[in-house]
């Protein structure tokens, strides 16, 4: 599906907080105001009370001269540049990049309380610091692990071995240490490890219960794949309302999609599961300290088609170096790279349909709520509901 105009939302939803406390609606109201104001951002947000009997909510997004200024056409890949003009001197750009992307966003980013919000900002800024230090070597077929913090099981996966903190083992496996040695993980298992990391880091700091919890449950069993999205992740935008191409926010997991179907057959190269981390960039695992445009993401994944082999079992595989080469000379040809843009640049085809599509995500992924009050994590192998 080409990425029209008409296939855009054309409204502005933000960021609502709800609850069945009118007056705690107003104390959010003046609290946030205070700090928009502290950061010269209060002309720039409209905040809106709607009470009902049953619900109070307050809304949060951009004023539309904002809006055009830092996220035009919901375009927050060049937001940091922008920010830096208007924000020269702030030293947590980061954190405003994404309160802004969210304020911006045409799908709203619900929470039932502003300590949920705040948290959830803490999670995507853990998620780009560690998303930003990985540094792994991409193996479909196989995987380890640094031994003294872990231990396989055929039937529980990895897990932390007892009386290892999870989080020092998240990090030991993802983020080379100074011996250099990189682990071996497929992209998608290197994802669910930095957002446990994140997820972990705010959940130690806030739930204290929860974090128990979760130090226990890596050491009965390992949430992956499906079972991990439900339990840990929330999903927004959908092929029948897909987000905008150039919409993300840091710490979004975005999933770009191989609209070869031969290419596709060879395994790990299906796609490409990354985060966004910002600035215009997007994770790239297998190199020590790089990052992805989207741009440079459309161009190598085009050339996954022409760079693929069989071994001497007759297994499909992807020869990397071939993949670098072509890039290299589409890179030299403006009119062929221009074709490949127009090709790769479009929302991909559903899940097993290889037609018009490009690798555009529909939808974008984050972390669910983590607050003690609030959180809507429920741990499969822990008996007590953590809701």
């Amino acid at each position: 599906m080409n990425l029209s105009e008409s296939s855009r939302p054309s409204v502005t939803h933000g960021v609502s907080l709800f609850s069945r406390s009118p007056r705690e609606v107003d104390a959010w109201k003046e609290r946030i105001s205070q700090w928009l104001q502290r950061r010269g951002l209060l002309e720039s947000v409209l905040l809106e009370v709607q009470s009902q009997p049953s619900e109070s909510r307050l809304t949060a997004h951009l004023t539309p001269s904002a809006f055009e200024r830092w996220t035009p056409v919901w375009d927050t890949l060049g937001l940091a540049e922008r920010l830096a003009i208007d924000f020269p001197e702030r030293g947590d750009r980061l954190e405003l990049e994404i309160l802004i992307a969210m304020l911006a966003s045409p799908v709203p980013f619900e929470f039932p309380s502003l300590e949920e919000l705040e948290s959830t900002l803490q999670v995507r800024m853990n998620i780009v610091d560690a998303a930003s230090k990985t540094f792994l070597s991409f193996d479909a077929y196989g995987a380890e692990r640094p031994e003294e913090f872990w231990e396989y099981d055929e039937a529980r996966g990895y897990v932390v071995r007892s009386g290892k903190s999870m989080i020092e083992a998240l990090r030991l496996a993802t983020q080379p240490g100074d011996d250099g040695y990189v682990y071996s993980f497929s992209c998608y298992r290197a994802t669910e490890y930095v957002i446990a990391l994140g997820l972990a880091q705010e959940i130690k700091r806030c739930n204290e219960g929860l974090f128990s919890d979760l130090q226990l449950q890596s050491e009965r069993r390992a949430i992956r794949s499906g079972e991990f999205h439900e339990v840990f992740m929330k999903e927004y935008g959908s092929h029948q309302t897909p987000l905008p191409a150039k919409y993300y926010v840091p710490g979004d997991r975005v999933w770009f999609k191989n609209p070869d179907p031969e290419s596709a057959d060879a395994l790990g190269f299906e796609g490409s599961w990354v985060f966004y981390l910002g600035s215009g960039r997007f994770t790239d695992f297998w190199k020590r300290n790089k990052a992805f445009t989207l741009e440079l993401k459309c161009l190598e994944m085009f050339h996954w088609r022409h760079s693929t082999y069989r071994d001497e079992e007759g297994i499909l595989r992807m020869d990397e170096k071939k993949v670098q080469e072509n890039m290299r000379a589409s890179e030299q040809d403006a009119e062929a790279l221009n074709l490949i843009y127009q090709r790769m640049y479009r929302t991909q085809d559903p899940r097993g349909v290889y037609a018009d599509g490009g690798i555009i995500d529909p939808s974008r992924e984050y972390p669910r709520r983590v607050r003690p009050e609030t959180t809507d994590i429920v741990l499969p192998d822990i008996q007590k509901q953590l809701a």
